[in-house]
């Protein structure tokens, strides 16, 4: 899509592929779209059959891979050395901190014009909280969230083909920064969640400078992106459904399932992507070794086979089984913090505003990866 480009609402696509191409490829030779809910789980789940180490670069140009696009045994080692710092009990600690930084944010905030909720509060409030915790100073956050846009929008051309200059620039950059931080915490510790990583050692010894690096790039994309997405979803929900605010302001103790319908109704990541380590029939199609496949996780959070009244948002939907946060052994590592900010950001909003709506619906995206880079609301 170019610059001019009318906004494409996925959606009808979407059931379009559930209903009579549940499992296809769009073009001869291309990657497996797979978009019914219970072919997405089954793929997600089943991480022998379909790989997360889907890269065709040569392993000398892919550096360390992150958890995201690796397997066991790496997978496990790397997450079992970082999953403490993530347990909910250590995330739910930083609740107040989150909770001045939106408040702070949201104070800010013009009432009764267009204002671009994702530069003055869906991307900053999850960069500052990020760069806290590796332990970057706030004069540095402009950077870092440039780093984290130029090599996000570049992931597919990272896995799969030549990443742009930029890209290439903004990686560079990155771990020269990171392997400063690094070193200066080796020789003089600190308390925050790069400096614990740094510490910690189990049977499988410590986290390598490659291994931190790599984590620090998966925390710095995907943690951002995620709760960006979970933010601007939530301010488009408030804009197509206004009830649904009416309803938090007078009872906040919907905000929960709010945000996990909010996951399932304009999940953050549209896809994902798997590689298959043999030839596997999935949904009563063959398909070959070595192919590529595209679980479509906004179309199985939409698939009426499992949700009931699948295109309507329902504040209060409970069972949820949504995959927004993906499943099985590559589950977000950072669920728990994406929703705590999430909660903190719906609840600060509802706080302050009796409506939300979109300045103008038609030019915001839906979909994607990691949801719109701009929208403009009028708050009042």
């Amino acid at each position: 899509m170019n610059d001019v480009s009318p906004p494409v609402d996925p959606y009808q696509g979407y059931r379009a592929l559930r209903d009579d191409a549940p499992i296809c490829q769009l073009e001869a030779g291309g990657p497996w779209q797979i978009s019914r809910h219970a072919d997405v789980h089954q793929v997600l789940k089943d991480n022998e059959t379909y790989s997360s180490e889907v890269s065709i670069r040569p392993p000398e140009e892919r550096g360390q891979p992150t958890m995201l696009f690796s397997d066991p045994p790496l997978h496990h080692r790397l997450r079992k050395l970082v999953s403490t710092a993530f347990k909910p009990s250590h995330i739910e600690r930083q609740a107040d901190r989150i909770t001045a930084r939106a408040e702070l944010l949201i104070k800010d905030l013009p009432r009764g014009k267009a204002v671009d909720l994702v530069t003055t509060l869906a991307a900053p409030l999850p960069v500052m909280v990020i760069a806290e915790m590796l332990g970057v100073e706030d004069g540095n956050l402009i950077t870092f969230k440039n780093w984290s846009d130029a090599i996000f929008s570049n992931i597919g051309e990272i896995l799969f083909g030549t990443p742009s200059a930029e890209a290439e620039q903004a990686a560079l950059e990155m771990n020269g920064y990171f392997l400063e931080q690094i070193e200066a915490i080796r020789q003089s510790p600190q308390p925050h969640l790069l400096g614990r990583l740094i510490a910690t050692k189990t049977e499988e010894g410590h986290l390598n400078n490659e291994e931190l690096l790599s984590f620090c790039r998966l925390l710095l994309i995907a943690g951002n992106e995620t709760t960006t997405g979970l933010i601007t979803a939530s301010a488009r929900i408030f804009h197509e459904f206004p009830e649904t605010l009416h309803a938090i302001r007078h009872n906040p103790e919907l905000i929960p399932t709010f945000i996990e319908e909010a996951l399932r109704y304009y999940s953050p990541f549209s896809a994902t992507v798997r590689r298959t380590t043999r030839a596997v029939t999935l949904g009563g199609v063959e398909i070959p070794k070595g192919e590529l496949l595209i679980p479509l996780i906004a179309s199985a959070n939409r698939d009426e086979r499992v949700f009931d009244q699948a295109a309507t948002f329902q504040i209060d939907r409970n069972p949820n089984p949504h995959l927004a946060l993906g499943f099985g052994i590559h589950f977000c590592l950072g669920a728990h913090l994406a929703r705590l900010e999430g909660k903190i950001a719906v609840q600060c909003l509802a706080d302050q505003f009796e409506s939300i709506r979109l300045a103008d619906p038609s030019q915001t995206e839906v979909g994607g990866l990691g949801g719109p880079k701009a929208m403009n609301v009028v708050l009042t």
